[in-house]
C-alpha cells in the first residue's frame, strides 16, 4: 500500500492537466474549423488555460505533486521522442554552403537575442529562452531548453507568451514583404524557412511564393531545427559547469538530452520503422502540450505580467536582427 501512495497521489495533477491540455487541443479544432488553420497553437493555448487556471490549481495541496510530475517528467519524456522527429540527412540535401549560412545565422541570433534581452533586464534564464525560442523553433526550443536551464514555470510562460504574437505576425507580414522586396519563390522559401518558428508556419508564410516556396522553406526549417540538438547540447554543458566545475559529464548533460541525441541517431540510421515514426512524433506533441499545461498551472501570472512588455519587445528586436541577417545570408549566396 505505501508503494502506491506516490502514484496515486500525482493522479489528481495529471488528469487536471491532461484535462486542460485536451481543451487547449479542443479550441485549436475549433479555430482551424472556422478559420482555416489555427492561429494559436494548442502548445500556446495550453499554457494559457493552465495559466488562467493557475490560481485555482495552487489552492489545492492534491494537484501539486501530479502538475509537477507533468511539468518535469513528461516534458522530459516529451523531449526524448521529438529526437525521433529529426534527420541528419537533411543536411545533405540542403547543400553545404547553405547549411553552413544556417548554421552562422543561428548563431548569430542567439548572441543578439541573449545580448537584446539581457540590455531590457531579462533575467539570464529568460534571456536564453527568449534567444533559443526566437532563432531555433519558438515553442519547442523553449520547451527543450527550459529544463536543461531549470528556468522557472513563469520564466517558461513568460518566454512563451511572445511566440504566439510573433507567429502571427509573421504569417500575415512575410507575403507583403516578399512583393515589397521583389523576391523569387526561392528567396521567399529561404527567408521564410530561416525566420518563421513553427513548420507549419513556414508552410503558411511560404505558400504565397508557390510550391517551389514551400518545398524550399521547409527544407530550410528542418536544417535549422537540427541545431536545436547541439544548442541544448552546449546550454547542458554551460549549465553544469556553472553549478560545479567538477561534476561529472553525466550530471552536466540531463539524461532527456542524451536520449534525444540517441533518437535522432537511431533515426538517421533508419532504425525506427518508417511506421512508427507519426506515432511517435504524435506522442511527442501530445506529451508537450500536457506539459506545457502543467507548466501554466504552476505559474503566478503577476510575475509574468511584469515583464510581458519588455519580452515582446526583446523578441521583436531580435526578430529584427535575425532577418536582416537572413537577408544578408541570401544576398551572400547570390540566390536568385
Amino acid at each position: 500500500m505505501q508503494s502506491l501512495r506516490h502514484p496515486l497521489s500525482l493522479l489528481p495533477g495529471v488528469l487536471l492537466s491532461a484535462a486542460v491540455a485536451a481543451l487547449a487541443l479542443a479550441f485549436a479544432w475549433v479555430e482551424r474549423a472556422w478559420l482555416g488553420e489555427a492561429w494559436l497553437e494548442g502548445l500556446v493555448l495550453a499554457i494559457l488555460l493552465g495559466a488562467a487556471a493557475s490560481a485555482f490549481a495552487r489552492k489545492v495541496p492534491a494537484f501539486a505533486a501530479g502538475v509537477d510530475f507533468c511539468a518535469r517528467t513528461v516534458l522530459e519524456i516529451a523531449i526524448v521522442l521529438l529526437g525521433a522527429s529529426i534527420s541528419i540527412s537533411a543536411l545533405g540535401q540542403a547543400g553545404l554552403a547553405l547549411v553552413g549560412g544556417i548554421v552562422a545565422v543561428v548563431a548569430i541570433s542567439l548572441a543578439s537575442g541573449y545580448a537584446i534581452s539581457r540590455a531590457l533586464g531579462l533575467s539570464p534564464r529568460l534571456a536564453t529562452l527568449v534567444a533559443c525560442g526566437n532563432s531555433i523553433c519558438g515553442n519547442s526550443a523553449i520547451a527543450a531548453a527550459a529544463p536543461v536551464i531549470k528556468a522557472e514555470s513563469s520564466e517558461i510562460a513568460a518566454s512563451l507568451s511572445f511566440t504566439a504574437f510573433l507567429s502571427i505576425l509573421a504569417v500575415l507580414l512575410l507575403p507583403v514583404l516578399y512583393a515589397a522586396f521583389g523576391m523569387s519563390a526561392v528567396q521567399s522559401g529561404i527567408f521564410a524557412g530561416l525566420t518563421v518558428y513553427a513548420v507549419p508556419q513556414v508552410l503558411a508564410a511560404a505558400a504565397p511564393a508557390g510550391p517551389v516556396g514551400i518545398q524550399i522553406g521547409t527544407l530550410v526549417k528542418l536544417v535549422r531545427v537540427l541545431m536545436l540538438g547541439p544548442v541544448i547540447f552546449l546550454l547542458g554543458l554551460v549549465h553544469g559547469r556553472r553549478a560545479g566545475s567538477r561534476m561529472p559529464l553525466r550530471q552536466m548533460i540531463p539524461w532527456f538530452i542524451a536520449g534525444f541525441v540517441a533518437m535522432m541517431a537511431l533515426r538517421s540510421l533508419a532504425l525506427i520503422p518508417q511506421t512508427v515514426l507519426p506515432a511517435v512524433e504524435t506522442a511527442s506533441g501530445l506529451l508537450t502540450i500536457v506539459a506545457m499545461a502543467a507548466l501554466g498551472l504552476t505559474v503566478d501570472m503577476r510575475s509574468v505580467m511584469k515583464s510581458g512588455v519588455r519580452i515582446v519587445l526583446a523578441a521583436l528586436l531580435s526578430l529584427g536582427v535575425l532577418s536582416l541577417v537572413s537577408f544578408g545570408l541570401i544576398a551572400m549566396l547570390g540566390v536568385a
